[in-house]
């Protein structure tokens, strides 16, 4: 057979077409060359289209792709001042950490070996090119778009343009297209045409035929990583695992029919361990990572077993983001979906509750709970309890609060629990209740550091901001202290026993901290000298208050400025399309708590003080979300504190102690982790905080 034995569509999209079987796994079985203009080098190794590649090497096939280093800001500055040596370490100090994170990490280590068998047999060549300002418009535009050509042995030849998920985190087969314009060469006139430029443009990319491209063979240190990695391996040893590890991925698939939506591996293994875990696990997975995925696969799995599943959210955001991820990761699928809470009160008549959780091999039937809904004695006595039923519990923490482990009671099979932090800090008791009814943890978590070197959540910078409080502020605080010291002595004579007035105390001596009058000047001076029009900004407020002060204040300095919260008057979702677009500063509060994804910021500003380890992991997750173009995330931290002599003595100062050593703590995962954290230990060390004991402490309610 060859390319011609095909009729491939003029375009493929992958909401319309299944672009593996389709289009890419045809090309790759019937080539003996392909031609690819990538993304990142960590991409390439989901560049192979594993199941067609025994038939490409049988052919005699070879592949020579051409990518782009990862490269800092500074490199890229330096690289523009043309600072070459620079370029040159750069460029092989990325590659080393890239290669060292394929093969290291253990999600990818079977297809990072089987990509440096290639490469060191010869059948993967690959070059890295620096494009600079300057270069040809037709090559700017093939390499920008992304680009490839399949040969196969008649000299037939398939082009393919077009928009590339070079982050996809699976092992795909479609090469990460999302949607791609062909053309064949035996179509004659325009389309020959268009093969040609693409193969041409390639060809003089990969003999340095640009004056305004520097083309770089691998590093004689990569080489050597790759070499270390092959050696002892059978490339076609490895390509069986990988394709079975492939089609354990299809087997927990959301969607079946054009495969638009593939599990990353590190959710592909969360549900086998699940399944080997007898259906029954708590995730425990950083926010960004796409814990809901997982969720939407194990539901699809069981409805097709002919159970039902019952989701429980914690707040109404929630409840209808989880239908609409429903209807569309399950697209294909004639499932049903009942929801309850926020008025959604259908569940309360007569039989429907039981009726909706009642087993039946003809409906697909999914129901969508509140939580505070779930736990009424109403809710519970109407439920079909038994086997057949299949619970899971978003942001599964919350479960753990007494009135919520009423639902405990409820009989059900398979169940999963889903959280960033599923411990409830300060309540043992309530993380016991949760595992006990779950099931254990799933391990290992999956991490933040795991999602970065994923490539599952952006690399980051991070800049801690420390303030100090203003004289007023601070003879507020002592005087407050000097209080609660007062009275902590008259508890400790009272054996212990709660005393509100110390309750009161702290909480009005955190709004201190949390409402420092520095942070504003602080604010205007970071996007002042940092801001460039069309960057797309995040302020995090701690309340109306504060956002309106910083929002005007923007305003008033010119700054685009717009405001972003749950209960603002106009159109939220405008709002948020508008920052995507035309970027700006979005100034916002609660937004990163409560579930609000906004991907396209690259940098944030964070304001807000918290005592509670919850909300401090969960904005910052957030702010380091995938987006287009988004190579790096940069996040500027102001963090109050008061003078050390006042208050070493008072150990009640979790809003203090927590957060300074949580910020430590995720400045040490930084890029520039050896600056960014100098003075945050500094300042620890004057508190006399060991800052390792205090990364995960904190109370698990907000004052």
């Amino acid at each position: 057979m060859s390319l011609t034995d095909y009729e491939f569509k003029s375009s493929y999209n992958k909401l319309e077409d299944d672009v593996s079987a389709e289009f890419y796994m045809p090309c790759m079985r019937e080539a003996c060359r392909y031609d690819r203009i990538s993304g990142y080098f960590g991409s390439t190794v989901y560049l192979v289209a594993w199941d067609a590649l025994k038939a490409f090497i049988s052919n005699g096939g070879k592949m020579r792709i051409i990518c782009s280093p990862f490269l800092s800001d500074d490199d890229q500055a330096a690289i523009r001042q043309g600072v070459l040596a620079k370029e040159e370490d750069a460029i092989k100090d990325s590659m080393v950490e890239e290669v060292n994170n394929l093969i290291t990490e253990p999600r990818l280590n079977n297809p990072s070996r089987l990509l440096a068998c290639l490469i060191a047999a010869g059948v993967i060549e690959i070059r890295i090119a620096v494009v600079r300002n300057g270069s040809d418009s037709k090559m700017l535009k093939l390499y920008h778009d992304k680009a490839g050509v399949f040969f196969d042995h008649a000299g037939n030849q398939v082009g393919f343009r077009g928009s590339f998920n070079e982050t996809f985190k699976g092992l795909s087969n479609d090469g990460n297209i999302e949607s791609a314009d062909v053309f064949q060469s035996w179509d004659e006139g325009k389309e020959k045409e268009r093969v040609k430029e693409i193969s041409e443009t390639f060809n003089r990319i990969w003999n340095r035929g640009y004056p305004t491209v520097t083309l770089y063979e691998l590093p004689e240190q990569v080489k050597e990583q790759i070499r270390h990695a092959a050696s002892g391996y059978n490339w076609e040893e490895l390509l069986e695992e990988v394709t079975v590890q492939i089609h354990k991925e299809e087997k927990w698939a959301p969607e079946r029919r054009k495969h638009t939506y593939r599990l990353m591996n590190h959710q592909t293994e969360a549900l086998n361990k699940w399944e080997k875990q007898g259906y029954r696990a708590v995730y425990q997975g950083c926010t960004g990572c796409g814990k809901t995925m997982i969720a939407i696969s194990a539901a699809r799995y069981m409805l097709e077993q002919g159970k039902c599943v019952l989701i429980l959210v914690p707040a109404k955001l929630l409840l209808y983001h989880w239908r609409d991820e429903i209807i569309e990761k399950m697209s294909d699928y004639d499932r049903k979906i009942l929801l309850c809470g926020d008025g959604n009160n259908n569940w309360r008549k007569p039989g429907v509750l039981y009726n909706w959780t009642s087993p039946d091999e003809n409906l697909h039937k999914v129901v969508i709970a509140m939580m505070d809904t779930a736990v009424k004695e109403e809710f519970i006595s109407s439920i079909h309890q038994g086997e057949h039923l299949v619970i899971i519990a978003d942001e599964v923490h919350n479960m753990g609060a007494p009135l919520k482990q009423r639902f405990f009671s409820v009989d059900s099979g398979p169940r999963l629990g889903l959280s960033a932090t599923p411990e409830r800090y300060g309540d043992p008791e309530g993380t016991k209740a949760i595992f006990n009814y779950f099931g254990e943890l799933l391990q290992p978590p999956f991490t933040l550091q795991d999602a970065i070197k994923g490539n599952v959540l952006t690399p980051y910078y991070y800049y801690p901001q420390s303030i100090t409080l203003t004289d007023d502020e601070q003879e507020e605080w002592d005087d407050i202290s000097k209080k609660i010291a007062k009275h902590y002595a008259i508890s400790s004579s009272k054996n212990g026993e709660p005393d509100p007035f110390i309750d009161m105390m702290r909480i009005q001596r955190a709004r201190i901290i949390k409402k420092a009058k520095n942070k504003k000047a602080k604010a205007l001076e970071i996007i002042k000298q940092y801001y460039k029009p069309n960057q797309k900004w995040l302020v995090y407020c701690e309340d109306k208050d504060q956002l309106k002060e910083i929002n005007q204040m923007l305003l008033r300095n010119g700054i685009s400025s717009y405001v972003y919260y749950a209960e603002m008057e106009g159109d939220k979702d405008s709002t948020l399309e508008h920052f995507k677009n035309n970027g700006g500063v979005l100034v916002s509060i609660k937004c990163l708590d409560e579930g609000v994804d906004i991907p396209a910021t690259t940098h944030a500003l964070v304001l807000a003080s918290s005592k509670n380890p919850r909300e401090f992991i969960q904005r910052r997750g957030r702010i380091l979300r995938k987006a287009e173009g988004k190579n790096f995330s940069f996040l500027y931290d102001v963090i109050a504190t008061p003078a050390s002599s006042s208050s070493i003595q008072d150990k009640s100062l979790n809003i203090v102690y927590g957060e300074l050593s949580r910020a430590i703590e995720f400045g040490e995962g930084a890029r520039n982790s050896a600056s960014c954290t100098t003075d945050l230990k500094l300042i620890a060390i004057e508190y006399g905080i060991d800052y390792k004991k205090f990364t995960s402490g904190g109370y698990e309610d907000e004052e």
